[in-house]
């Protein structure tokens, strides 16, 4: 019948605008989805639910924990700034420091590895004076293809061995990935130091890194006072945008907002501007025409005054406690003894007040704080600080132990001592009973969005099986062989599906992308009558290897905004690196893994 595989594409296709769309959070679509697909009959209550009982679901919350009591002592910044100082030479030194970044990603979450990178990264652009923007695209691309190397590197890797063993295939052993890894690290990191640094411009300002913000649009408040010369004035009449380089997008008067003809708005005392621009700018603004910035209206002289102060950028990571709040909600100044002046959002324009400004993952805020609270901050997991700081272990109760689990956890499954969820679910016990890390710690490091939308998620294949889709689609790619002597046949399929996986990866997450390719990959290999192994690791490294946007892969996010990039940028810098992996995959993956 072909009613119930056209039904069920309908709902994926509604399913995936939803995605792209992101008319609601991810997790709250894939919930929707799964209630859909049990109300249509495409599944059972039980299979409903099955996700959350999947080994690779409980797998990867685990080594959210892992991961972040191994980031806790701070031993993966020693680590990668000795490499990085060992090398000497500016290349030499980006490579040795791309080359740390990538074997940390085979062992721990990615998006950790690229937060706690980032400002090692602009410490090296500063070092030896060159653009951020030549640098943090190669760190977020290492952090990808070194995913790529191990079971545990990506959650896409586990995902798909899960979904193999259910299918009665042997799982994926731990190294298995890792002769196509080292061939991604090795092409990667050259492509990263030959030709990145070639295509991309130099966005970003090579001063120092704590410059960055002066050079970078943010949105700010600045209140009109009592004696400046724009009172009964219009912004026209004193050329605020030809003098300042600002753009004033909205005028509170009264609590009322203006955002019309605001040119000719003749202003009063006590309006309130939402101005974007510069830092440099907007000091410039106010002192020439006598303005309020908030930490005039907000903070004392006393508070304002002496070297004691500093400001910072920060970037608000992956499994913030602030994302969805607001400054207001989080009670900014009390938390963090500190005060945002401003804040960006690329790709998008704000225009609220800052104080009332939804905070989302990779928004940078600029903050002003006092220099003796920088290490507090530093080591708050909601912010990853742009700024440079000392670089040291930090002797938390048996970091030495937080350092040894995942290694001894590694060889345990590699050894087939036990496996691999009985050996995260050990070292994270071990580690909370010694107190490397709290329970606290524990919930808060692991990306609860990642596991519903996995765990809602896991289920569409049993639906995409029951309902022939899988079938019907493989049928479809199976018959692309057909247009290649019988012999190259297989190969062929395998090097379209590696990029319809690429493909479905720019647009959505990678694990969403292997749920569906999975059934797929299964039936194509059936049709043709081959090992559908070497097709189940096209999708893990196709679905692992997202370049060419920046919601490809949430590493591109995180450095989308320190590197001041485009849309563009990933574009340009991507499409020659997933055609160089695409190219090595056709030809390496029958080798690795024959049909």
């Amino acid at each position: 019948m072909i009613a119930e595989p056209l039904i069920f594409a309908t709902i994926i296709v509604m399913a995936l605008v939803l995605f792209v769309k992101e008319v609601f959070p991810i997790d709250v679509t894939a919930l929707a989805l799964l209630v859909v697909l049990l109300m249509t009959g495409f599944l059972t209550l039980d299979e409903a639910i099955s996700g959350f009982s999947n080994k690779a679901v409980l797998t990867v919350g685990l080594m959210f924990v892992l991961s972040t009591a191994l980031v806790k002592t701070g031993f993966v910044e020693v680590m990668a700034e000795r490499l990085s100082v060992m090398g000497g030479g500016k290349w030499v030194s980006i490579g040795i420091f791309l080359i740390a970044t990538s074997i940390v990603s085979a062992f721990i979450n990615n998006t950790a590895a690229v937060a706690i990178f980032i400002p090692l990264a602009l410490n090296l652009s500063s070092r030896f004076k060159i653009s951020p923007s030549k640098i943090l695209i190669p760190l977020s691309y290492a952090g990808i293809y070194g995913g790529t190397m191990t079971l545990i590197g990506t959650s896409t890797n586990l995902l798909v061995s899960s979904m193999a063993e259910e299918h009665g295939i042997v799982p994926f052993t731990m190294f298995e990935f890792f002769k196509m890894g080292s061939v991604f690290l090795v092409a990667g990191t050259f492509y990263n130091i030959l030709i990145v640094p070639k295509l991309l411009p130099s966005r970003a300002g090579i001063s120092s890194l704590t410059r960055n913000y002066h050079m970078s649009p943010y949105l700010t408040e600045l209140m009109v006072a009592s004696d400046s010369p724009l009172l009964g004035r219009t912004l026209i009449d004193r050329q605020v945008n030809m003098k300042y380089d600002v753009t004033v997008l909205v005028i509170l008067r009264d609590k009322v907002r203006h955002e019309q003809n605001l040119r000719n708005f003749v202003l009063e005392e006590g309006d309130v501007l939402l101005v974007r621009g510069t830092l440099e700018n907007f000091m410039m603004f106010r002192d020439q025409e006598k303005l309020l910035l908030l930490t005039d209206i907000k903070m004392d002289q006393s508070e304002l005054m002496g070297e004691e102060n500093t400001i910072v950028e920060g970037l608000v990571t992956q499994n913030s406690q602030v994302i969805g709040k607001t400054l207001k909600d989080l009670d900014f100044r009390k938390s963090f003894n500190a005060f945002v002046l401003a804040v960006r959002r690329e790709g998008r324009t704000l225009r609220e007040k800052i104080a009332r400004i939804t905070l989302q993952f990779g928004d940078t805020l600029l903050i002003f704080m006092p220099r003796n609270r920088l290490d507090f901050m530093v080591n708050n997991p909601d912010l990853a600080i742009l700024q440079e700081h000392k670089v040291a272990i930090h002797k938390v109760s048996f970091w030495w132990l937080a350092v040894a689990v995942i290694p001894s956890m590694m060889v345990a499954a590699t050894m087939g001592w036990m496996d691999i969820l009985q050996a995260a679910l050990l070292g994270v016990v071990i580690l909370l009973m010694v107190r490397s890390i709290t329970i606290q710690e524990a919930y808060r490091s692991v990306n609860w969005s990642v596991i519903v939308l996995i765990a809602a998620f896991v289920p569409v294949g049993i639906a995409m099986e029951r309902s022939g889709a899988a079938a019907l689609l493989g049928a479809t790619v199976a018959g692309f062989g057909e247009l290649f002597p019988s012999e190259a046949a297989p190969t062929a399929v395998l090097s379209f599906f590696f990029l319809i996986a690429v493909g479905l990866t720019a647009i959505m997450s990678n694990n969403t992308a292997a749920i569906v390719l999975v059934p797929v990959a299964l039936a194509v290999a059936n049709e043709l009558g081959v090992d559908p192994r070497s097709f189940l690791f096209a999708v893990c490294f196709g679905a692992s290897t997202s370049f060419m946007t920046p919601m490809g892969y949430q590493t591109n996010l995180m450095v989308y905004g320190p590197g001041r990039y485009r849309f563009s940028d990933f574009l340009r810098a991507g499409a020659p690196l997933n055609f160089i992996f695409w190219i090595l995959a056709t030809f390496l993956i029958p080798i690795f893994w024959p049909f």
